[in-house]
């Protein structure tokens, strides 16, 4: 019996037992993109992580700030029910808002510190998500002003912010940390 590479996992949605399936589809989604963005970030220094070129409004190091303010922001929303408060979520509100309203996010960390937070933020999720159900999964948000969209479509929200990100992420890279030619490539 042959048993396919590790990376054609990726290739399937396959939700995990500990997921409800419409979770676990929707976990399975988010874990993928995580995945490529993480790939399109790896060996970046500090110094290209926290460049931004001319015509670009944001580094990619405050991109996946933004990117894990999103991940903690919904998070507190769907799943702990409460709004964000100026004062205890100033920090939260620096990334959410790239540095335009709370505390702006800290630059010049590297790629370590800021791939800690990107796993920090999604794990107490997905610890969260295992707890919940199809059913939640489907009602509605309960935090006041805040509650028409449903829990599914917050989180569908998360992964698309994350993929529309990491387009920037990837025009970024090309202009700060170009892949060098290959001898005979023109």
């Amino acid at each position: 019996m042959t048993t396919a590479p590790d990376w054609q996992r990726w290739y399937r949605i396959e939700p995990e037992e500990r997921y409800s399936p419409q979770i676990g589809a929707l976990v399975e989604m988010m874990s993928y993109v995580r995945m490529t963005t993480l790939a399109d970030v790896r060996g970046l220094s500090a110094e290209e992580l926290w460049v931004t070129p001319p015509g670009f409004g944001n580094s990619i190091g405050a991109l996946l700030a933004h990117i894990a303010a999103v991940d903690r922001a919904y998070h507190l929303w769907s799943l702990e029910g409460r709004d964000l408060d100026p004062e205890r979520d100033a920090a939260l509100l620096g990334g959410l808002s790239l540095g335009r309203e709370g505390t702006p996010p800290p630059t010049g960390q590297g790629l370590d510190a800021l791939l800690a937070e990107l796993e920090e933020s999604r794990a107490a999720t997905l610890a969260a998500l295992a707890q919940r159900d199809d059913t939640w999964l489907a009602s509605r948000l309960t935090v006041p002003g805040f509650d028409f969209p449903n829990h599914h479509w917050a989180w569908f929200h998360v992964m698309e912010d994350e993929v529309n990100h990491r387009g920037q992420i990837r025009l970024i890279r090309k202009l700060v940390a170009p892949e060098p030619q290959r001898e005979g490539s023109a």
